[in-house]
């Protein structure tokens, strides 16, 4: 039965506002297929017209197109899409992989097309060496299930080894449509167009360096064809989150946005307590207190002297400036002496909402303190070689499949999670799918953006925030605020402050047009 409020939502917010899992991505085709109409051989055609489309738009007309064909519906595509370039008077040669008899009707006659047009056959066993138009790769799409055999390893190899561009249909070889995760070997694609819904798998951790360019085409499938368990995962967008900011109102003060108070800064780390503080404040917190060691403080005053600083030598002497805050924010900078692990023991303790980072959960994760979690309030923040430590594993294993490992998170720890990464991934509750926010690029991959990131947090937090809308907002909040930066001065040489100024660009932009602005550069579009 269609749940109609859940249609409603989903059209209101577009079918690019969510990805799926394979099985759910399964369901709504076949749910098209037996309540709309529709047959496999239709998708198939609209499939491959929409790639061609997309080709010529990325690329012009090709002088020809080598297409990959394994065995499976993703076959039938590129059979299909060589027939629409042979049409068009376009060179077309598909390399077959896998044993036809193993094709089914619906492939096996996008194939007979194929053969009536005139495109060309090979061997993949025959040496070659593509040098001259487009690949296409319609080896495997969302049917990666175990280890792939040795001739679609050997395809894969001989795709990327190639010189000219690749689009990889649906989902590029290689990659787990599930859980992100990349076997040993993938296609590396410039350009992916992918069908129905996004796939959660193509958005987050390693899918953006194999996927390139991800376009989505719904095949005209109807918007009844989704209902509320076909829904997966939320594409998090800036400007709606936006509205949950508290108004100003002309009485307004600074105590009516919070107090945050960033904890950390050992000796040799205060760089990173000090951005955490600078992003606290420019993100809109009323007060913001920076405790940390007193060779820091001359550094915070001169760096942001709106930041009130507490030279601290204990957690006896901390104890006392605790009862002050709205939110506590510790980690950056925290490190792992007897200092901080007292530091950290006393804002535990105090009760109040948390957002915890860095060396925090490093020292969580090593058991030193007795904690119970579910008491807490909090969020944490780790990238996945913190998060491994957390959940006693290794980085690896957290980046094969990074939704579990949230999730892992998430039960463990009773807390609000943002898994930082490419395509960061933010889960509040034990029952609501991850968000993923689709903002950010690999020139954040320097010193000092995470901490940059909890500051912006523990800000919205003390402005009065829910945990899980502050992860959020935060997430996009920082990673557009990167964009911006990236947009302006390119993309090497990205520092952590470089993005201060564009936090408060976001934060007074139009809600409605902030996601208009440069688009989304991890090229995500629909």
């Amino acid at each position: 039965m269609i749940d109609l409020g859940v249609l409603l939502v989903m059209s209101l917010n577009s079918i690019s506002d969510w990805s799926f899992t394979v099985k759910k991505i399964k369901n709504i085709e076949e749910r098209a297929v037996s309540a709309h109409a529709l047959s496999i051989t239709k998708l198939m055609e609209r499939a491959s017209a929409a790639v061609m489309t997309e080709i010529e738009k990325k690329f012009g007309m090709p002088s020809e197109l080598t297409i990959f064909c394994g065995i499976g519906n993703n076959a039938g595509d590129g059979y299909l899409v060589a027939a629409l370039a042979a049409e068009k008077s376009v060179r077309a040669r598909v390399i077959e992989v896998g044993d036809l008899r193993k094709q089914n009707s619906e492939v096996s006659d996008a194939r007979s097309i194929a053969v009536k047009a005139g495109v060309e056959f090979l061997s993949l066993k025959t040496d070659r060496e593509i040098t001259d138009g487009i690949i296409i790769d319609a080896l495997i799409g969302t049917g990666l299930r175990s280890q792939m055999g040795s001739n679609y390893i050997e395809a894969i190899k001989l795709i990327n080894a190639s010189k000219v561009p690749v689009v990889a249909i649906d989902v590029p070889s290689g990659l787990n449509a599930d859980t992100g995760g990349v076997s040993d070997h993938a296609v590396e694609a410039d350009l992916t167009v992918t069908f129905v819904g996004f796939k959660r798998g193509m958005m987050t951790g390693q899918a953006s360096s194999f996927c390139g360019e991800l376009v989505l085409d719904s095949l005209e499938i109807p918007i009844a064809a989704y209902n509320i368990e076909s829904s997966d995962s939320e594409i998090l967008r800036l400007g709606p989150l936006l509205g949950h900011l508290p108004t100003r109102a002309g009485f307004a003060h600074k105590y009516h946005f919070g107090h945050a108070m960033v904890v950390g800064g050992e000796l040799g780390f205060g760089g990173a307590a000090i951005l955490a503080a600078q992003s606290c404040i420019q993100t809109g917190a009323g007060l913001v207190s920076l405790c940390t060691r007193l060779e820091h403080i001359g550094s915070m005053l001169a760096r942001q002297p709106e930041v009130m600083t507490h030279a601290i030598d204990s957690g006896q002497e901390l104890e006392p400036w605790l009862d002050a805050a709205t939110v506590l924010i510790i980690g950056p900078g925290l490190g792992k002496s007897a200092w901080s692990e007292q530091l950290l023991q006393k804002t535990v303790k105090a009760g109040h909402p948390m957002v915890v980072d860095a060396d925090a959960l490093n020292l969580i994760a090593e058991d030193r303190l007795q904690i119970n979690f579910s008491e807490l309030s909090w969020v944490i923040t780790p990238h996945s070689g913190e998060a491994a430590r957390l959940l006693g594993t290794s980085a690896r294993e957290v980046e094969e499949d990074r939704f579990s490992a949230v999730r892992a998170l998430q039960n463990k720890y009773s807390a609000t999670v943002i898994l930082k990464g490419p395509g960061t991934l933010v889960v509040g509750d034990a029952v609501t799918g991850p968000r993923i926010c689709p903002y950010g690029s690999p020139a954040m991959a320097t010193a000092g953006m995470g901490d940059i990131l909890t500051g912006i947090v523990g800000s919205l937090i003390a402005q009065g925030l829910p945990l899980q809308v502050a992860a959020e907002l935060g997430c996009c909040i920082h990673s557009k605020a990167a964009d911006l930066a990236v947009h302006r001065y390119g993309k090497f040489g990205l520092t952590a402050t470089s993005i201060l100024s564009f936090i408060k660009l976001i934060l007074n932009s139009d809600p409605t047009a902030v996601d208009e602005s440069i688009g989304i550069s991890r090229g995500i579009r629909s």
